[in-house]
């Protein structure tokens, strides 16, 4: 496949933007890609730097040319069509991703999980892994950050300690997948409880369909952290369809297992916030980047999926002739 050799790519860890857009066409000129909008009197060109881009989602009344499929591809942007605000279309379950190929992936990634994969109490433990680190990740995250301290999100709450510490031992004690799954589900209602609490929100059911603001806030964060986990996943070489939990129960797959990493820490508590403080859903989104970048999620998801590859893989195989030093 031809690359663009002169393009100056961040790390896909590194990078620190994602975009969604509606009502606009991306296409490619003079060797950039941009996105045209109509203004009432005249047309608007804006520049998107794929270089320092991950993800895009291309919402309502979008389309893209192919000669700017061929850039993000190059530049390693995965490309995602979704529903308005990123909600996507199909069922109300998954955004349909369009990957871009090369042959020059990693291949010890991919390697080390299928040498675990297909074997049940492993499979088990690399699940019970990722679901670990999702509860370390939000004691880490609530204990330092200011904002959600200040709205009443911290590590050292009683009903937060207890509900994390009750999610801890049910992850320990789990002998089978459907089991962290409960787990799973118990500990995110508990946490609505907290967030609905701390926000003084009222009444509220998860519900995907609903059109109120927490949930529509809650479907467009977590599809942004799907971003993130589907470009962690395709940087690293590991098809969606390798799954440590959620692959045998529902769509979504290895995708949903690595956005749980970091959902509920991020994005659960500042969509009620932000649903608490009327803000638009360009605010929110606004919002989820933001704090998407300054606790490192991607840096996060590409460290917990390649420690759990790597610690199946054989590091003792002879080289090949060609390889690469």
């Amino acid at each position: 496949m031809e690359q663009l050799t002169d393009l100056k790519a961040i790390l896909h860890s590194k990078r620190a933007n994602i975009y969604y857009l509606e009502r606009c066409r991306v296409m490619q000129k003079d060797g950039r890609v941009l996105y045209l909008t109509e203004a009432t009197t005249e047309k608007q060109y804006w520049n998107i730097p794929i270089a320092n881009t991950t993800v895009i989602l291309l919402g309502n009344g979008t389309s893209i040319t192919q000669a700017a499929m061929r850039m993000l591809a190059s530049a390693g942007v995965l490309v995602g069509f979704s529903g308005g605000g990123g909600t996507p279309l199909l069922m109300g379950t998954e955004i349909e991703w369009m990957t871009p190929q090369g042959e020059y992936r990693p291949t010890e990634y991919m390697q080390g999980w299928m040498q675990f994969w297909f074997d049940d109490s492993k499979r088990l433990q690399a699940a019970k892994q990722l679901q670990h680190a999702r509860l370390q990740y939000m004691q880490s995250i609530w204990s330092k950050d200011k904002d959600l301290k200040s709205e009443g999100f911290t590590s050292d709450d009683p009903e937060l300690v207890r509900a994390l510490n009750n999610a801890s031992a049910k992850i320990d004690h789990a002998t089978k997948v459907g089991e962290l799954l409960t787990a799973e589900a118990h500990l995110t209602k508990q946490l609505y409880k907290i967030a609905v609490n701390r926000t003084k929100h009222g009444d509220f059911v998860r519900d995907r369909d609903s059109v109120d603001t927490a949930n529509a806030f809650l479907n467009h964060g977590n599809y942004l952290a799907y971003g993130l986990a589907a470009t962690t996943l395709w940087v690293l070489g590991i098809p969606h369809g390798f799954a440590v939990m959620h692959g045998k129960t529902r769509r979504g797959a290895l995708v949903f297992d690595v956005a749980d990493l970091i959902k509920d820490t991020l994005v659960l508590p500042w969509a009620f916030i932000c649903a608490k403080e009327g803000a638009s859903e360009q605010e929110f989104r606004q919002q989820c980047l933001q704090v998407f970048t300054q606790h490192k999620a991607l840096d996060f998801m590409f460290e917990q999926v390649k420690a759990i590859a790597l610690e199946h893989h054989s590091s003792n195989s002879p080289k090949e002739e060609g390889d690469k030093p």
